[in-house]
């Protein structure tokens, strides 16, 4: 199979959310799209962050294309279909209604897949998730059977066979790269490691004996840099299908996350324990209070309980691959900083 040509385009599918702005950014840096359609159901201007914002406007050929995969996808570039991403989800637990996953992950996952058949695309990578795998406190690589308990990780599940489908249909001509990423970190996220750096600088983070509790995540350059460099690999060893998990190894402790933050910022914290106990039985009273009076609120049970629970997921792919990582947790913090600073105030 050819290496991607110079001169035609790449369409990410999510392109305005935080990985798809890292993505677009690292395919323009590239040089070899003559356009980079970044197809989003909302505009950049719409995301209220000033850091993604300017990263797309900066981004050589980017260029915003409104669209809503739930829908069948009408729209068509006039260029020759190089690469395209599929990124885009409904993934915040809790903040959704369950059919809304399947609506945006499986629907989406038909409808692009359906689009890149029509746009006679060869390559796809899809941005699956480390909920497919479920609940555990063992170690789980790519070997290990998917068991998916909430409707997100089903969701996600579904998607990822909806994409083989495709890649079956002619598999001889087609490259299909899935990544399963733990959580993704870094300038302009506003996630939770953003939520844990700022309640650990204001002092108001705490531990709830999940200090050593392990949460695999990976730093959104690393992710994408991991992502584009496995899908080369494929099209140069013409092969064409690979599944990897995406995390830091070993995946850091909620202990190691707070260190990294105290060292990245230069300070020094002592991070109280409150008992696990109290705090789930303080979000339900909250939840109950919140559902009352009909206000969202952001302290909810599932959101602690997901807390103290481990996902130790080992990226055995890229470990077998001597795919070379380039950040480790405070390396990561670093960078961050150092492009996004008003994230660290």
């Amino acid at each position: 199979m050819d290496e991607i040509s110079n001169g035609n385009c790449a369409v990410i599918f999510g392109g305005n959310g935080f990985i798809g702005a890292f993505l677009a950014e690292s395919l323009g840096r590239s040089g070899r799209y003559r356009k980079i359609y970044l197809f989003d159901h909302e505009a950049i201007e719409t995301k209220h962050n000033r850091f993604r914002l300017d990263m797309v406007r900066s981004t050589p050929g980017a260029t915003e294309v409104l669209g809503d995969v739930r829908q069948p996808i009408k729209w068509m570039p006039q260029e020759k279909v190089d690469f395209v991403a599929n990124l885009a989800a409904v993934h915040r637990e809790p903040g959704h209604l369950i059919h809304e996953y399947y609506e945006t992950n499986v629907l989406g996952a038909e409808h692009v897949c359906e689009w890149a058949n029509r746009a006679n695309a060869r390559s796809i990578a899809f941005t699956s998730s480390i909920a497919p795998y479920g609940l555990s406190d063992e170690k789980r690589d790519e070997s290990s059977l998917p068991v998916p308990t909430s409707a997100y990780g089903g969701s996600k599940l579904v998607a990822e066979k909806i994409h083989v489908a495709w890649l079956n249909e002619d598999r001889a001509r087609r490259v299909l790269t899935i990544v399963r990423p733990g959580v993704v970190f870094g300038p302009g996220e506003g996630g939770n490691v953003s939520r844990l750096i700022q309640a650990v600088m204001r002092r108001y983070f705490f531990y709830m004996g999940n200090k050593n509790t392990r949460k695999a995540g990976v730093y959104v350059k690393e992710l994408v840099d991991a992502l584009l460099w496995v899908h080369q690999q494929q099209i140069e060893k013409q092969d064409p299908y690979a599944l990897f998990n995406m995390s830091m190894e070993p995946a850091p402790s909620i202990r190691d996350y707070v260190d990294a933050v105290c060292d990245t910022a230069g300070i020094k914290r002592h991070v109280p324990e409150v008992p696990y106990s109290l705090l789930l039985f303080a979000s339900h009273s909250i939840s109950l209070v919140a559902g009352l009076v009909g206000m969202r609120q952001l302290f909810s049970p599932v959101r602690v309980r997901k807390l103290v629970q481990p996902n130790y997921i080992v990226p055995s792919y890229l470990l077998s691959s001597d795919y070379a990582f380039k950040y480790n947790l405070t390396s990561a913090f670093r960078d961050w900083q150092a492009l996004c600073p008003d994230d660290w105030k």
